[in-house]
This record gives C-alpha cells, structure tokens and sequence, in this order.
C-alpha cells in the first residue's frame, strides 16, 4: 500500500461494491479479521481484501496507509473487544482478573489474528483506554507508581503470553493438535519410574493438565504475588 489514505470527512465513495455494500474502516477490519481467521496471516493481502469486499483492492488504500496500518486497526479491535462491556467494581484484584481474563479470551477467539497482532503496540483510542484503566486500578489500590508500572508490565505480557501461545496450538490443524496431547498419554504417562521417578508420580496428572490452559492458575499466581507486596509495603 502507499501513503494515500484519505481523511474520514473527504471520503466520498457512498456507491456500494458488488455484493452490495459501503465501505468504510469497520467493515474492512471485520473482513480482514475473518480472512485471517479462515485462511490464516497469508490472506491478509489487499487483493484477497478486495476480493472479499467486492470491490477493487486500491479502495483500501483510502482508509489505511499500508498493510501494518490496516494489521495495527486489527490489534485495535480485539483490544476494543475485549475492553467492551467491561466496569470497574472497585476490588482491584476482581478487576484486574476480569480485564486478564478478557484479554485472554478475547485474542484466543482470534487465533490467527492473535499471532498477527498481540504483540503490537497500536497507541490508539483503545489500548490507551485500557493502559489508562490497569494502572488506575493498581495506583487506586495503593501501589506506588514504580510497582504499579512493573506490574502492568508483567499483567499485561502474561495475559498476552499465554493467549498467543494457545492460540498457537488453536491455529494447528485439528490432527496435529490431537497428536500433540496423545504424546502425554503416549510418551510421558509410560515413562520408566527408575530413569524418570518425578515424570512416572505424576503422569497422570501431566496428561490431564497439559491439555487445558495454564493461564488462570498462572493469572492467580501473579494476583497473589501483587496482593503480598502490597501488604509488605503497608
């Protein structure tokens, strides 16, 4: 794409495109979160764009400056969507779990897109949004600001973290992910008690773990790491 974007009020191609509709940066972005999601990072092209759009892929050009600008307004999205609904109750750890989980969730609706885009910093209305909002829960609370920034840090790279990985495994054909459990049953469960004594006690419970995500005990582990050095510092 090139540098031709053209300003929300001077844009004035209202003429529907061949299936019928109007153009306009959220149906773009809906459109291209769909191809991702159906086809994978490969389909985020301006021509697979406009072909799914029904209209000519230089139209696209009118609302983003390049495929990155187009990728940022995806990222923007899902933080949008997850941040949607959301209200502080004013429990700083309920709110924080809330805001945690909907990240998480929130990016692994998305798998492909997730890959694309969880580790981006848009700068936009939403993420600033949500910055704004981590950090008045955890300055509110009572963190001094050097402790709220570092865990804001780790909140948020954690709740990215484990959405990007499992929407990894998401993002793997349905066999290669049946393969990749079976090897805790197969592998791991039947390992030899004499050579592996840690692995053999608890096989069992390595299979029926590994499958499901680590990211609420892992999200919880961190709360209550907060919630210690808030009452060390009291």
């Amino acid at each position: 794409m090139s540098e031709r974007v053209v300003p929300e009020p001077q844009r004035r191609r209202r003429r529907p495109t061949k299936q019928g509709v109007v153009l306009s940066r959220e149906l773009i972005v809906d459109t291209a979160l769909r191809l991702v999601g159906q086809h994978g990072a490969q389909a985020l092209t301006v021509r697979r764009l406009g072909t799914a759009l029904g209209a000519d892929p230089s139209a696209v050009y009118r609302y983003f400056h390049s495929t990155d600008d187009l990728l940022l307004a995806i990222a923007e999205e899902l933080i949008a969507r997850a941040q949607d609904g959301w209200q502080a109750t004013g429990d700083w750890r309920a709110d924080l779990r809330e805001i945690g989980l909907r990240i998480y969730a929130g990016y692994r609706a998305h798998p492909q897109a997730a890959l694309l885009a969880a580790h981006r910093t848009t700068g936009r209305t939403h993420e600033i949004a949500a910055v704004e909002a981590i950090l008045g829960i955890l300055r509110t609370a009572g963190f001094p600001d050097p402790e709220a920034v570092r865990i804001y840090h780790a909140f948020v790279d954690q709740s990215l973290g484990f959405a990007v990985l499992d929407a990894a495994s998401l993002a793997l054909p349905a066999a290669a992910q049946s393969a990749d459990q079976r090897v805790w049953h197969a592998s791991y469960a039947r390992l030899d008690a004499g050579a592996h004594p840690h692995i053999a006690a608890t096989g069992h419970l390595l299979a029926a773990e590994m499958g499901r995500s680590g990211y609420r005990f892992a999200l919880d582990l961190l709360l209550d790491a907060a919630e210690a050095r808030l009452a060390a510092a009291r």
